[in-house]
């Protein structure tokens, strides 16, 4: 049986519903994540985009990853909450942010990115740990 996991906005006017497993979990430390969570680094679980079925109304947010590459972040426009994102750098896939989700039935990051700009008390998830993007 296939796995159906729900995340929401804070409001609840936002979701996103991900059918099956993550093809990858990561824990991004990079500045922009930082800025987008308010803390140390985001967890992204990115799923392949015909997993992912979104509902509501999100504005969209783009803008440009240190290599160079588009990320565009899609945000509920009544309480901001960012619910889901692609990345050029990695296309056919949706990241969903970690903590949206309904369940805390969702698997660890698999790795780390941007290491390097954590804080020194942040421990990062076990796993591959990259300094920058690998």
């Amino acid at each position: 049986m296939t796995k159906t996991r729900t995340a929401v906005c804070a409001c609840g006017r936002l979701t996103a519903t991900c059918n099956g497993e993550p093809a990858r979990v990561i824990a991004c430390a990079c500045v922009d994540c930082q800025r987008r969570t308010g803390s140390d680094y985001g967890v992204g679980l990115y799923f392949p985009e015909g997993q992912v079925m979104t509902s509501g109304v999100s504005k969209l947010f783009a803008r440009t990853s240190n290599a160079g590459l588009s990320v565009r972040c899609h945000f509920c426009p009544d309480c901001g909450t960012t619910l889901h994102w692609t990345l050029e750098l990695r296309p056919g896939l949706v990241g969903i942010a970690a903590g949206a989700f309904v369940d805390n039935d969702i698997p660890a990051p698999n790795f780390a990115v941007f290491a390097r700009n954590r804080r020194p008390w942040t421990h990062l998830p076990d796993g591959p740990s990259f300094e920058a993007m690998p």
